[in-house]
């Protein structure tokens, strides 16, 4: 129904992203790939997808068209929803994903939080011949720095479904730990903890 939308950036954390468009705000759904690519643009387009179940109609986006080609191909898969599939681009890059399926690597998609060994090996058993045919060119990204990173990625980890209190504690101790993180690294690093 939708291939983009593109306008002004109204609302911006990890978990998504309020474009305005001639006066109509979209909330979009965004992986953290895509959170980092905005960056501090005012401006952006978003390649998307229009998901309709009986309870919401829900919009997803994702900065390139390969990010949103791989979601895809991931939602056909038996077992991975469109969170399930926003969760996975949001530990992995597109490249990661693709060389992981491609490699029939289990471990890399198993180590994605709330993904099991059957549901990482039907992902490669299911895309294996798939993702080939994306013809990739995910390049290195510029992370945005913010002042609020702790705040930033809470919130989107809440919005993923996590307990309040565990996250603070796992981004308390990954605060002390790290080395100037930057938004993407300390939730990809919580996901893994959770």
């Amino acid at each position: 129904m939708y291939s983009f939308i593109s306008g002004k950036v109204a609302e911006k954390n990890p978990a998504y992203v309020v474009i305005d468009n001639h006066g109509v705000g979209y909330l979009i759904n965004i992986t953290l790939n895509t959170f980092t690519s905005i960056g501090d643009q005012t401006e952006v387009k978003l390649y998307v997808h229009f998901a309709i179940r009986e309870d919401a109609h829900t919009l997803y986006g994702f900065y390139t068209e390969e990010e949103r080609s791989l979601f895809l191909q991931l939602i056909t898969v038996s077992g991975v929803g469109c969170n399930t599939a926003r969760l996975i681009l949001s530990s992995l890059s597109v490249r990661e994903t693709i060389e992981a399926i491609s490699h029939n690597d289990i471990r890399v998609i198993q180590g994605v939080k709330g993904i099991g060994a059957k549901t990482a090996q039907r992902i490669i058993v299911d895309l294996h011949d798939k993702v080939v045919k994306l013809n990739i060119s995910d390049g290195e990204k510029t992370p945005a720095i913010y002042n609020t990173i702790k705040e930033e990625a809470l919130s989107a980890l809440m919005v993923l479904g996590f307990n309040r209190t565990s996250v603070e504690k796992i981004l308390d101790k990954l605060l002390s730990q790290m080395d100037n993180p930057n938004v993407e690294q300390l939730i990809k690093e919580a996901l893994r903890l959770l």
